[in-house]
């Protein structure tokens, strides 16, 4: 199914760390471990090369890049 053009918008906009987190943890299926801004910082340091913008998230960025990497670090930082 393809996005819509606003919802591809969307996914593509640069947003804060607190404004990707609020939005990561509402749209993940309850089943699906939520994240904290620690979790989320640690991220950041572990891959640099994907905050070529600064401080800015991506949706559609980093969205999967988290996914593939929480199972393995969850137990890091407390979650919520």
């Amino acid at each position: 199914m393809r996005k819509s053009p606003t919802e591809s918008r969307e996914s593509e906009m640069r947003i804060s760390l607190a404004d990707f987190l609020k939005s990561y943890n509402q749209n993940m299926p309850a089943s699906f471990p939520r994240v904290s801004v620690a979790m989320l910082k640690k991220f950041k340091d572990e891959h640099p090369l994907l905050f070529k913008h600064g401080d800015s998230w991506s949706l559609d960025e980093h969205r999967k890049k988290i996914i593939d990497w929480l199972p393995l670090n969850s137990t890091t930082a407390p979650l919520r």
